[in-house]
């Protein structure tokens, strides 16, 4: 009989966690995409055919659509589709990473049911695993913008300790290779890498990723999901 001691976090403390660190990762992508200008849109990205312009859709997209599971409504693909900026992009990206902070947490149980059409449609999925999912996704997009703009990205040691064994455990097969993949097959890391450049090599980014000079020399993932 497994008996919880009182120095044992409960599942709930552990979700309250979880929860803490992605409305952190999302705050980073907010921070980091104030520094955008209107002439950075068109810059490429370290998602292959995206640009930052495609990039910040993308993650305005998600953050709506994991609000709207948060609240019941993750089925209804309108919520997950990808639109046109509008004239503000920055403010528009900001009010839609507070409305998904705004409702995980609304959230009480790491239990509570996700659903996640654009991974299936099949099944719903914990909170809890619904959460390691948006939190590494910021994690990562937060690391292509920063690399887009070329300036620092410097998340915090637990979140990314949080982060490394999510990325881990992404599935590595062959609907990586597929159009639209989030994640490329994953790269070797040292041993003596960071963990930032560990999480980037197991989702197939490669760390010393720079900005090209000309759009042609550019790859990378296609980060579709």
């Amino acid at each position: 009989m497994l008996i919880n001691r009182p120095d044992m976090p409960s599942p709930h403390a552990d979700f309250a966690r979880l929860r803490r660190l992605d409305a952190q990762a999302v705050r980073d992508s907010v921070n980091l995409i104030r520094r955008t200008t209107p002439g950075d849109l068109l810059r490429p990205t370290p998602c292959s055919a995206w640009t930052l312009a495609d990039l910040l859709a993308h993650m305005t997209a998600q953050h709506h659509g994991f609000a709207a599971a948060a609240l019941g409504h993750g089925q209804d693909l309108s919520h997950w589709s990808t639109r046109p900026l509008g004239e503000d992009p920055v403010t528009q990206y900001g009010d839609a990473a507070e409305s998904v902070v705004a409702a995980f947490a609304t959230l009480e149980s790491p239990d509570r049911e996700f659903a996640l059409p654009e991974i299936t449609r099949a099944r719903a999925f914990p909170a809890a695993l619904a959460l390691g999912f948006h939190l590494v996704d910021h994690v990562v997009h937060s690391w292509d913008v920063a690399r887009t703009l070329d300036i620092t990205y410097a998340p915090s040691p637990e979140l990314l300790q949080a982060a490394l064994p999510i990325a881990r455990a992404v599935p590595d097969d062959d609907s990586r290779l597929a159009p639209g993949s989030a994640f490329r097959p994953g790269l070797a890391a040292d041993d003596d890498a960071g963990t930032l450049e560990k999480i980037l090599a197991a989702l197939g980014r490669p760390p010393e990723w720079r900005t090209p000079f000309l759009r042609d020399n550019h790859t990378g993932p296609e980060c579709g999901a």
